[in-house]
């Protein structure tokens, strides 16, 4: 992208996620390992209300939940409940930052990154490459795809350190819908 579409891309998307406040989605996640032939294929829904909440339920081929929440993470295997303090690792802190901030569309300013723009058929690129030589160890790129008409967020690809990665795929988007905060209870 020119430096031109570079900023009418930044605004269009920092207007859309302004204006979101609730976002509830379904996914897809592909999860690649290279020593598989076959992605592994998890499906779900994805919950989100601002400023922090978020919510990633798992339901084929299990029922598994990750809720955001009050600087915790709340775990649910199949019924079996954990939680984890985010307060006591600065790079959970991060991960959860990076993970809300993709969501929302809202992580541009970031300079925590070295970001670079492209251009696709309908949809904007936004590759993300972290500056942290800790959290280069997890994640090697963060690819955003977006919507060119609506400016959000359609893909989410983690690229890991080794060939790994993680593509989530977000469809039947519905925005700003009445979300009770009870929905984010482990």
């Amino acid at each position: 992208m020119t430096d031109a579409e570079i900023a009418s891309f930044k605004q269009d998307v920092n207007v859309v996620a302004k204006k979101i406040k609730t976002l509830t989605t379904d996914f897809v996640q592909y999860k690649h390992l290279d020593f598989l032939s076959k992605d592994i294929e998890t499906s779900g829904k994805m919950v989100f209300k601002e400023p922090a909440l978020l919510q990633w339920q798992y339901k084929k081929p299990y029922n598994y939940s990750i809720t955001f929440k009050n600087g915790k993470i709340l775990i649910n295997d199949e019924g079996k409940k954990s939680a984890v303090d985010i307060g006591n690792s600065k790079i959970f802190a991060r991960i959860n930052k990076l993970i809300v901030g993709s969501v929302s569309g809202n992580m541009f300013d970031d300079k925590e990154f070295t970001i670079s723009y492209f251009k696709l058929k309908g949809q904007n690129l936004a590759k993300f490459v972290p500056k942290d030589a800790t959290l280069k160890k997890y994640i090697k790129q963060i690819e955003l795809t977006f919507d060119k008409e609506e400016a959000t967020v359609v893909q989410v690809k983690l690229l890991e350190s080794s060939e790994d990665y993680t593509r989530i795929v977000l469809k039947n988007k519905v925005i700003n819908a009445k979300i009770d905060d009870s929905v984010f209870s482990n």
